[in-house]
């Protein structure tokens, strides 16, 4: 991958409760760590913009289980498990999205509720490369919505996990996305 100052890597939710052990573990979430750090120090060197994305949820989220939603307590604001994943490389210069903040909606894209659309076009971003978690919800909503904003996507697929709650989500979701018009690449 060539990379320059309009190109900008989304780290998806690379968040502890993702993680095994976690409330919410994507199975193998944790092993992206190593290849999202590599690409991290690339858009880095390169002058690209690296953001993360997160969930932040209050602890009366509507996606709990508790409050009508599908999924167990998770990403609670300022609780262990909202933390990144402590061998994430977090550059000072990098933009943090929180997402889900709003307790009566879901946000799974990291476009939904904020100004993250303005702040890349303000940043000069062109390109979108997302990695993290989970395929076949936040990686997919994120890549939705930024090709709805006008951006080039291409997802590094062998840089995202997904939770799989059927067999063949993620496999499903990464056609999805390709089919609108996603590139899907390698690290």
């Amino acid at each position: 991958m060539k990379i320059g100052r309009e190109d900008a890597l989304l780290v998806v939710d690379l968040q502890v409760d993702f993680c095994p052990g976690g409330t919410l573990s994507v199975p193998g979430g944790d092993e992206i760590v190593p290849m999202v750090n590599r690409l991290i120090e690339l858009f880095s060197s390169k002058g690209g913009k690296v953001v993360f994305s997160r969930d932040w949820h209050p602890e009366n989220h509507c996606s709990f289980k508790r409050y009508g939603g599908i999924w167990p307590p998770h990403c609670v604001q300022n609780s262990p498990g909202a933390a990144f994943h402590p061998d994430l490389i977090m550059p000072p210069e990098a933009i943090v999205v929180s997402k889900g903040t709003n307790p009566k909606e879901e946000a799974y894209s990291a476009f939904s509720g904020t100004d993250l659309h303005v702040t890349l076009n303000e940043a000069g971003a062109r390109r979108i490369f997302l990695c993290g978690l989970a395929t076949d919800y936040c990686v997919k909503a994120s890549a939705t919505d930024a090709l709805k904003h006008g951006f080039g996507v291409y997802v590094i697929v062998d840089a995202v996990r997904g939770v799989d709650v059927s067999h063949g989500d993620s496999a499903r979701a990464l056609e999805e996305v390709e089919a609108q018009g996603s590139k899907l690449v390698s690290s």
